[in-house]
């Protein structure tokens, strides 16, 4: 009788661990609904490790979320959950950010150019052939490499805050501007200060926020952890010096806008200190039909706005091809 209990349990252990593996991207809420969960895996591309998050079916349209500075696909944490009922969402830290490899500085070239070869090694190992894009700060010139690269896998962009057009830079970027005309060490260390600073980490999380108990405070605890890793900070200051050729980009991001008429959803804080919102109204220029949106934020929109965004961005992937 002992070995037939056994036996019993056994096999109900190993139904149930059969279902469970075959079911693990969904989990039960208390009233019975499917809820999605998040993964966190890593993956080899280009010799480095890439960190990611992913949720959602394997056969569900593809979004990949690419972050900005100085955060990393922590910034989608909550996003995630309200987009992969219906949608396979990807979410990578960039080399660098997050948990990702950050090699060493005489081993990786920290530019953007490189930066969108990690990611397009990144696409091509998932075997992503038809995703829309989410571009953010830094996710822009990143994502908009890969939109020149592939237009053809491109089923619409959400661009948050993702500038494209010198009408977006605010004068936030004047001093940056003069470090990118003049790499001295006065002008470097003028960025050291005034832009890996936990201040200035703080900063964008803040400024422009009517409701600051909106804003978690591990977003820029953990940003800040990151950047203060040993050589971190110089790895950054190399990626915004570079960030000149994203500006020299612009006028063949416009082209590809223009040409590939790709569907557009611009999302926006309109009290962002560093992309004004003539940055969001610029894509109309080539892009007549996008659609802008503006929130009463500032550069972390989705710390403030989130289900508003989400409502927007599941309404819009609606209308993308698969």
């Amino acid at each position: 009788m002992r070995n037939i209990k056994f036996l019993t349990a056994f096999a109900i252990f190993m139904l149930t661990n059969s279902m469970m593996s075959k079911s693990q991207s969904k989990i039960k809420t208390e009233h019975g609904e499917s809820c999605p969960v998040t993964h966190y895996r890593q993956i080899q591309v280009l010799g480095q490790n890439i960190f990611y998050r992913e949720a959602g079916e394997k056969d569900f349209p593809v979004i990949l979320l690419l972050h900005g500075y100085p955060t990393s696909s922590h910034m989608f944490r909550n996003l995630i959950p309200l987009l992969s009922t219906n949608y396979h969402v990807i979410a990578p830290d960039l080399p660098g950010f997050g948990y990702s490899d950050a090699p060493d500085r005489d081993k990786f070239d920290y530019t953007f150019d490189n930066l969108g070869k990690v990611m397009q090694g990144f696409i091509d190992v998932l075997g992503l052939k038809r995703f829309a894009i989410y571009v953010f700060d830094y996710g822009a010139p990143t994502g908009y490499r890969l939109a020149l690269a592939n237009p053809e896998k491109i089923t619409g962009i959400i661009s948050q805050n993702g500038n494209a057009y010198l009408e977006g830079l605010s004068a936030g970027w004047n001093p940056i501007q003069k470090y990118w005309e003049n790499n001295t060490k006065q002008n470097r260390d003028a960025m050291r200060a005034n832009f890996v600073s936990f201040e200035a980490t703080k900063f964008q999380y803040y400024d422009g926020v009517s409701d600051p108990s909106l804003i978690a405070p591990e977003t820029y605890t953990l940003d800040q952890y990151f950047l203060d890793r040993p050589d971190s900070k110089e790895k950054q200051l190399d990626l915004l010096l570079d960030y000149k050729s994203n500006v020299v980009l612009y006028p063949k991001f416009q082209e590809y806008f223009r040409n590939s008429k790709p569907k557009l959803l611009a999302v926006w804080g309109n009290k962002d200190p560093f992309f004004l919102p003539a940055g969001a109204e610029a894509y109309k220029k080539d892009i007549p039909d996008a659609k802008v949106k503006f929130y009463d934020t500032g550069h972390f929109a989705l710390e403030t706005h989130l289900r508003e965004i989400a409502k927007e961005i599941l309404i819009f992937l609606k209308t993308l091809p698969r």
